[in-house]
């Protein structure tokens, strides 16, 4: 059926869009009523089943959501930081109940005390501005966060302008596609989502599919709590992301990208769309690039509070207008991916890592970082550093270099570092020494490096909690396409939850079955990834945890 409904809405393709138009509909007048989700199914000639189940599923699409003004941050990183019971108390003075609700996760963990009011995200000590910030009489409030390097600028250089772009590219056609997929190839450049899947390898796997239709997506919905690197790039470095999407279409044949930005980024969605404007005012964007028979047109799309869409596929079936449930693989994105078509998706870092590869030659970036893991990487690194901040470094450096030289150590006692999101791996303070900023040091240690975004969890955190908060948030971010996540997550949130609230402890061997099932029965890495830090927690915090088993 799936396959059917993508098809009915590709018959529109992101022209126009099916999800997209859901969403301007909530912006106007709150979420779409049953007439509007009716009429909607009749244009795109699908039951109405299908558009209110698309649009019951998110956070900013839902009944329950209209009304809400302002939404406070409750991502890992603000939990940790213990700031938010204060924000909800101040804005709880100009807002009522029902007006205040949440959002996950703000990318504002350098400073915490973040919420979201009209459309603008804030945090630090905007909160004791908040009367200004209603009446619309406060100064500018933009967050200001380190971003510094320590090895070759990749990423953080200066920013490359729409001219630049033009220039540079026009490189890229004299030289032809063969060389471009050449370059990406020796480059070695691994995804940088999480997976670590060769980005040449993907290209040239979508450019030899069959198909006169193909897609380039931008996942830039990946809202793991304690990165902020795609906020960067997105706002401030934008054009190096639309390069890579460009170099992608040429090379494999296709002429629409989609850049899928989350909703909880607001000031990115604008500053891609201003991007894109200004390569349309210089003739590179749409019919003929460069005067050539290429063509490329982008399409920025705002999402609608969805954790699980930074999961491709189910990044694909949001843009599709259809509810955002992981599917099964194979086949993959780049065989049959948006609208049954060839796909590539790969996530902002790494398309944004395109321009360097194309300029200087993908034998020079392969020389960074190591054999398996080349490059840089952007490293985010909390409020609880005293050097916060988003850092560009040289794959394979040392993490401990990392965490108390370039960081400068902790502002408070720390036990854990959760490296790589809600689905990465929680590193005791006693392992840092032994750890290297690259995928195999990580992955042979038993973490994760992923979006290498970084939570501090403060010795006077109680491990327990955390522990909670991941399952609960798997429970709430789940699709609910496969049942090891949609339930596991909530079995492990109760089993906790009863454990610290004077009801019966927990079996340790149940607890020990329960990740098993989630880490070999879940169909993506949501329910998949969960386990990973949960057994971290209770290899290294045993003597912390104990008291919750029986």
């Amino acid at each position: 059926m799936s396959d059917n409904l993508s098809a009915l809405s590709g018959r529109k393709g992101l022209e126009d869009n099916l999800f997209e138009q859901l969403v301007e509909k909530s912006k106007v007048a709150g979420a779409p009523d049953n007439e509007e989700l009716k009429q909607l199914a009749e244009k795109y000639l699908m039951g109405d089943a299908i558009t209110y189940g698309t649009a019951s599923f998110y956070d900013f699409l839902k009944k329950e959501h209209e009304g809400v003004k302002v939404h406070v941050c409750n991502g890992s990183a603000c939990l940790v930081a213990g700031t938010q019971d204060k924000v909800k108390g101040k804005l709880s003075r100009h807002f009522k109940d029902a007006e205040v609700g949440h959002m996950c996760c703000l990318g504002r963990c350098h400073e915490n005390s973040a919420f979201n009011y009209d459309g603008v995200n804030y945090s630090g000590d905007a909160i004791n501005q908040i009367e200004e910030i209603v009446k619309e009489t406060e100064e500018d409030l933009s967050d200001n966060y380190k971003v510094d390097a320590t090895c070759e600028r990749v990423l953080t250089g200066d920013a490359m302008t729409a001219e630049s772009f033009k220039v540079q590219f026009q490189a890229v056609l004299d030289q032809g596609s063969d060389w471009a997929l050449d370059q990406i190839k020796a480059s070695n450049i691994r995804g940088r989502g999480g997976a670590g899947f060769p980005m040449g390898f993907k290209f040239e796997a979508c450019r030899n599919e069959p198909g006169d239709q193909k897609f380039i997506v931008c996942n830039a919905d990946e809202g793991d709590p304690g990165a902020y690197s795609d906020r960067y790039l997105l706002e401030e470095q934008p054009m190096l992301v639309l390069f890579g999407m460009m170099t992608a279409g040429y090379v494999t044949g296709a002429d629409r990208g989609a850049v899928y930005i989350r909703g909880e980024y607001p000031e990115s969605v604008r500053a891609m769309s201003e991007a894109v404007a200004q390569l349309e005012a210089i003739g590179m964007h749409g019919e003929g690039i460069a005067g050539t028979d290429f063509n490329f047109t982008f399409k920025v799309i705002e999402g609608a509070g969805a954790y699980i869409c930074g999961e491709e596929t189910a990044l694909l079936s949001s843009l599709e207008g259809q509810r955002p449930e992981v599917r099964v693989r194979p086949p993959f994105p780049t065989q049959k991916g948006l609208f049954n078509k060839p796909t590539i998706v790969n996530n902002v870092e790494t398309l944004a890592a395109v321009p360097w590869i194309i300029k200087n030659g993908g034998d020079t970036y392969a020389k960074l970082g190591t054999e398996r893991s080349t490059g840089t990487k952007l490293v985010c690194l909390d409020s609880f550093f005293v050097n916060p901040g988003m850092y560009e470094v040289e794959m394979g450096s040392s993490f401990k270099e990392l965490v108390y030289d370039i960081g400068g150590g902790f502002k408070e006692p720390v036990k854990a570092v959760h490296v790589g999101g809600p689905l990465g791996g929680i590193v005791p303070t006693h392992k840092i020494d032994s750890l290297n900023i690259d995928f195999e040091s990580f992955a042979n240690g038993g973490f994760l490096l992923g979006h290498a975004g970084i939570v501090s969890v403060p010795e006077k955190f109680p491990m327990i909690e955390y522990l909670e908060h991941l399952f609960e948030f798997t429970a709430d971010e789940s699709c609910g396409k496969c049942f090891p996540c949609s339930i596991g997550s909530v079995r492990g949130k109760e089993m906790i939850e009863k454990s610290r609230n004077g009801g019966p402890k927990m079996d340790r061997q149940l607890m020990d079955d329960l990740l098993e099932t989630l880490e070999i029965g879940s169909l993506c890495a949501l329910g998949g990834g969960l386990p990973l830090g949960i057994k971290n927690a209770l290899q290294y915090f045993d003597e912390e945890l104990k008291a919750y088993f029986s």
